[in-house]
C-alpha cells in the first residue's frame, strides 16, 4: 500500500504535483469575487446546520465552522494512511493483554483502581481471540511535502467515543454540495470527491463484531451522557441516519439499560452490539455512587462493546511502549518500522534513565529540561488541548516548573518530541465583510476501519488544535488535477 510499483512518478515528482494541487485550490478561491465567497460563506453556514454540524456548550448549540476551502490528497497518500494507522491501530489493540501480563507496561499506563478492576473482572480469553476498537488516531501531515509519508506523525490515540462518525463525512458532504461545484466550474480539470464514508465503513465493522460473537439479531445501541447537553450531538443523529437506512439502532443512557435472562435490553428491546461514548473511569465513579451499571459491565464481559476495554489505553504514554527498545519484542517487525518512520518519541515524564529521540541512553529529566526548543509537555489522559506546554512558547521557569509539577504527580504527565504543525492558508470573512487569505495550523484525525480510512481535519490559528476549543473543521477530499507544472524557459537569442 506504501507505494505504486508502476507510479510514473518519482517521490520529487509527488512533492511538486501536491504543492501544485494545494496552490491549484488556493489559485481558484483568489479570483473570486468577494460577493461571491460571501454567499459561498453562507450557504456553508447553512448547510453545516441542516446537517447537524454542530456543538453544544452549556446547553447553547453552536454551528461548527467548516472553513470554505478543501485540503485534497491523493489515493495513494490515503491508502498509505490507511495502511499504517490501521497497524496502529492493531497495536494498541493488544495493550490489555499486555498490560496483564507485564508489570512494566502497566508503570508505563497506569490505570486507575476502579479501571483497573473493571479490566480484570471484565475480559477473558474471548476477547484475547477477538475484539473490536473504533478510534481515532491524532497526527500531522504535510501533504503538499516531497516527500509526504516522512511528514506523517502521530500525536495521541483516542479510541472512546472519539468523534468523528457523523461530523467527518457531513463536513464533506456540506463542502462537495456546496463549494465543490463552483470549483470545478473555475477548474473543469479538477476533481474532488469524498473519502470513504465513516458511518458506512463503521457499521460494517459494527455488523461484523456481532457476526463473530455470534450474535443472532443485529440491534445497536449508542450509550453516552445523553442527557448532558454538551459537545457534539453525533449519537443523536448517526441513529436517525441509520433509522433511515433500515438499521435497528438506539441511543441510550446508562441508567436506561437492564439486564433480563442474562442480556440487556433498552426499552424492552435486546441489545446485540453497543458503541460507548464513556470512559470505563466514569463508569468506576457511577458505580461507587450507586448507580445501577451492571448493563454495561455485563456488555464488556459478554464481549459487546464497542471499544472493547482496550479503549482505556488512550494513553499517550502508550507511545512510550511502542517507541522504548525495551518494550520490542511485542511488536512485530512491520509495527516497529512504522513506529520508528511515524510514532513521535514519548516517554511518561519522571526521573528515570531512559533512551532520548536519538536512541542515546540519558536521564530522562535532564534531558527533558535542556532541550525545551524541541520538546512538549501533556497530560498523559486528558483530552480537548488541556494544558498542553509546547516548550518554544513557554519559558524555562514555566518548563521547569512543569517538569517539577509531573514529578509529583507520577504517571499523570508525558514528554513529547515536538512536530512541525503543517499551515495552510485559507479564505475567511474579516468582522467587516472582507475576505481575507489567513493562515491556518492543520492537524488530522485518522479514523481508520479495515473497509477504509476517513479524516477528520481540524484548524485553528493556535498550534494546540481542537475543535473542543472552538477551532475550525477542515473537509479533506482526495483531488486529481491535469493542471501543468510549467517548467522555466531560456529566453530565445534572437541575435
Amino acid at each position: 500500500m506504501s507505494s505504486r510499483p508502476n507510479s510514473p512518478f518519482s517521490p520529487d515528482e509527488y512533492g511538486l504535483r501536491g504543492v501544485s494541487l494545494d496552490l491549484y485550490l488556493r489559485q481558484i478561491f483568489a479570483a473570486l469575487p468577494a460577493e461571491e465567497v460571501r454567499a459561498l460563506s453562507r450557504a456553508v453556514h447553512d448547510e453545516s446546520k441542516r446537517r447537524e454540524l454542530v456543538y453544544y456548550h452549556d446547553g447553547n448549540i453552536e454551528v461548527i465552522n467548516v472553513l470554505l476551502r478543501p485540503v485534497a490528497v491523493f489515493s495513494e497518500q490515503l491508502n498509505y494512511l490507511h495502511y499504517v494507522s490501521q497497524t496502529l491501530l492493531g497495536a494498541l489493540k493488544r495493550m490489555p493483554e499486555l498490560y496483564l501480563k507485564d508489570f512494566q507496561v502497566r508503570r508505563i499506563v497506569p490505570l486507575e483502581e476502579g479501571e483497573a478492576k473493571w479490566l480484570w473482572d471484565t475480559w477473558g480469553a474471548s476477547h484475547n481471540q477477538f475484539h473490536t476498537v473504533f478510534g481515532r488516531l491524532d497526527a500531522i501531515a504535510d501533504f503538499t511535502a516531497a516527500f509526504a509519508k516522512d511528514s506523517l506523525s502521530f500525536i495521541e490515540p483516542n479510541l472512546v467515543g472519539a468523534g468523528g462518525i457523523h461530523l467527518i463525512p457531513a463536513s464533506e458532504d456540506t463542502i462537495l454540495g456546496t463549494v465543490v461545484p463552483m470549483m470545478e466550474r473555475a477548474a473543469p480539470d479538477l476533481e474532488l470527491h469524498k473519502t470513504d464514508d465513516l458511518r458506512e465503513t463503521f457499521m460494517q465493522e459494527i455488523m461484523d463484531h456481532a457476526e463473530a460473537t455470534g450474535r443472532s439479531g443485529r440491534a445497536i445501541c449508542f450509550i453516552d451522557p445523553k442527557y448532558e447537553g454538551d459537545g457534539p450531538n453525533e449519537q443523536e443523529s448517526l441513529m436517525h441516519f441509520y433509522r433511515g437506512r433500515g438499521i435497528e439502532v438506539y441511543h441510550a443512557d446508562p441508567e436506561e439499560l437492564y439486564i433480563r435472562n442474562n442480556e440487556v435490553y433498552y426499552e424492552n428491546h435486546l441489545i446485540d452490539v453497543a458503541y460507548r461514548d464513556y470512559e470505563v473511569r466514569e463508569l468506576a465513579e457511577m458505580e461507587q455512587d450507586g448507580m445501577n451499571v451492571r448493563p454495561m459491565k455485563h456488555l464488556f464481559r459478554q464481549n459487546q462493546m464497542v471499544s472493547s476495554m482496550a479503549g482505556e489505553f488512550d494513553h499517550k504514554s502508550c507511545f512510550e511502549i511502542f517507541t522504548d527498545p525495551q518494550y520490542s519484542q511485542h511488536f512485530t517487525m512491520d509495527e516497529r518500522n512504522m513506529f520508528r518512520r511515524h510514532v513521535l518519541w514519548t516517554r511518561v515524564l519522571r526521573d528515570t534513565r531512559t533512551t532520548d529521540p536519538m536512541g542515546e541512553l540519558a536521564g530522562l529529566l535532564e534531558f527533558t529540561r535542556e532541550n525545551r526548543e524541541f520538546l512538549v509537555i501533556k497530560p498523559n489522559r486528558s483530552y480537548g488541548g488541556e494544558d498542553v506546554l509546547i516548550g518554544p512558547s513557554i519559558t524555562q521557569g514555566d518548563w521547569e516548573a512543569a517538569i517539577e509539577r509531573a514529578v509529583g504527580e507520577p504517571g499523570a504527565w508525558v514528554v513529547q518530541r515536538l512536530a512541525r504543525i503543517p499551515v495552510y492558508e485559507f479564505p475567511v470573512l474579516a468582522m467587516d465583510g472582507t475576505v481575507q487569505t489567513t493562515p491556518f495550523y492543520v492537524v488530522y484525525g485518522l479514523a481508520p476501519t479495515k473497509y477504509g480510512l476517513a479524516i477528520l481535519g481540524r484548524a485553528s490559528q493556535k498550534q494546540v488544535v481542537n475543535v473542543a476549543q472552538r477551532g475550525g473543521m477542515v473537509a479533506v477530499l482526495v483531488g486529481q488535477h491535469k493542471h501543468q507544472i510549467p517548467a522555466p524557459q531560456m529566453p530565445k537569442d534572437n541575435s
